[in-house]
């Protein structure tokens, strides 16, 4: 049996890989993130086809942003879609313009406040100012939540400190890093296991690689299912 605090990130080429592997996985996933690497191989058509075909949730990875008219306009039109939850940026600014966008759908609007590939070096090397990784990720979640965005995506080492805000109450947070036992780490550097990051306050994990490179992708996304229980 599929539980939906598991999202198994589609992070393969073009549509139809994603229905290959959306076939393989079977009952065993019943939300899928598709994201931005696909978008050029139908990821629009493969999001309508596991929402509206095969009656799978989905979560559209797009990681939006631009000036307010152009994010709202954007989100506007994806949220005809249906589905079920679309990222952009946590700057308080996109963040308004997106849940304007969205108003009136079912598309939840998730702030992304530091990726998960980054450390303190990064951050340096983007000009963003000093401080501690961790707390500005906190200050960030807080800020986009105060925005209007109805969750978050952050690191799971950030998901106990993100859940105690009271910004976060009725909130979202999803977590991407998510490595199972005896999983690489890839280029996430920022990672914890899956009853990790539930216990800490997340709503859903997000699993890519460790799911869909395996030889039985099926069996990988019940593992993960079994380490949540």
């Amino acid at each position: 049996m599929s539980d939906d605090r598991l999202i198994v990130a589609l992070d393969v080429p073009n549509v139809v890989q994603g229905l290959e592997l959306a076939d393989r996985i079977g009952d065993a996933a019943s939300f899928y993130k598709v994201g931005l690497g696909m978008l050029t191989g139908g990821g629009f058509a493969l999001a309508n086809e596991l929402k509206h075909e095969r009656g799978k949730r989905v979560f559209l990875d797009m990681k939006l942003f631009d000036i307010g008219a152009t994010v709202e306009a954007a989100v506007r039109g994806i949220a005809q879609h249906g589905l079920d939850f679309l990222t952009v940026h946590g700057d308080p600014q996109v963040v308004r313009a997106a849940a304007n966008g969205a108003a009136g759908s079912q598309t939840k609007i998730l702030a992304v406040t530091i990726l998960t590939s980054l450390d303190r070096a990064d951050l340096d090397a983007n000009l963003i100012r000093p401080g501690d990784l961790a707390e500005i990720t906190l200050e960030r979640a807080a800020r986009a939540l105060a925005a209007g965005a109805d969750g978050v995506i952050a690191s799971p080492q950030e998901a106990a400190m993100i859940r105690a805000l009271p910004e976060a109450a009725g909130k979202l947070i999803v977590t991407p890093g998510v490595r199972p036992a005896g999983a690489a780490l890839g280029d996430q550097k920022r990672v914890a296991k899956p009853a990790t990051a539930i216990a800490d306050g997340a709503d859903h994990i997000v699993v890519g690689r460790p799911i869909w490179q395996a030889a039985d992708p099926r069996a990988a996304a019940q593992a993960v299912i079994a380490e949540l229980k």
